[in-house]
């Protein structure tokens, strides 16, 4: 199996697959509570069925080109996972979310995975427009999209229902020759500080 380094020792990014539910449901057990602050998929995935049936649909999802996940290891153990919710290369489109359990949080994992599957996107699929659709409330989901260069254009407010209350959501979203120049910019950076 592929795995992309995440430039932290022993962090990687690769596939994740109905044949791993065990291992999902374990790390959706480590990190249920946490994970359920903000994302309601702790209270999907609750049994090693369900576990199967999730990962199935973004295989689903994947073989239809119109999804994907990924999971998040650090030293071998699924902390978290990126996904495209939405992908839709007619329309140059696609949704990216995350979430990791608390062993995964505070190493920029989230950033550097979402990152990753960004350029994938952009570069490998033309995808023209890149949306993070989070929680007004969710302030580490808030500072990745501002991480990534997102652009925040609109409070939806009170749009979404979770566990007996209404939350504001937050749409940010980066465009393709915004991702590139972003790119450039670290690039030349770089280059500045050898």
């Amino acid at each position: 199996m592929y795995a992309i380094p995440l430039g932290d020792e022993g962090a990687a990014l690769g596939p994740l697959e109905p044949w791993q539910a065990d291992e999902f449901l374990a790390h959706m057990d480590r990190g249920r509570e946490f994970i359920g602050q903000h994302n309601g998929l702790p209270d999907v995935v609750t049994d090693l069925e369900s576990s199967r049936a999730f990962l199935r649909t973004y295989a689903e999802r994947a073989a239809a080109d119109t999804g994907r996940i990924w999971g998040i290891r650090t030293d071998g153990v699924l902390v978290g996972a990126v996904i495209f919710r939405s992908f839709d290369v007619r329309q140059g489109t696609a949704e990216a979310g995350c979430w990791l359990e608390p062993a995964g949080v505070g190493r920029g994992l989230v950033t550097r995975a979402v990152r990753a599957i960004v350029d994938w996107a952009v570069e490998e699929r033309g995808i023209h427009r890149v949306e993070w659709w989070v929680s007004a409330e969710n302030a580490p989901s808030i500072a990745v999209a501002r991480r990534l260069g997102m652009t925040r254009e609109a409070v939806l407010r009170q749009s979404f229902a979770y566990r007996g209350e209404r939350h504001d959501e937050e749409i940010w979203s980066v465009l393709a020759p915004e991702w590139r120049a972003i790119k450039e910019a670290v690039k030349e950076a770089a280059r500045a500080g050898e």
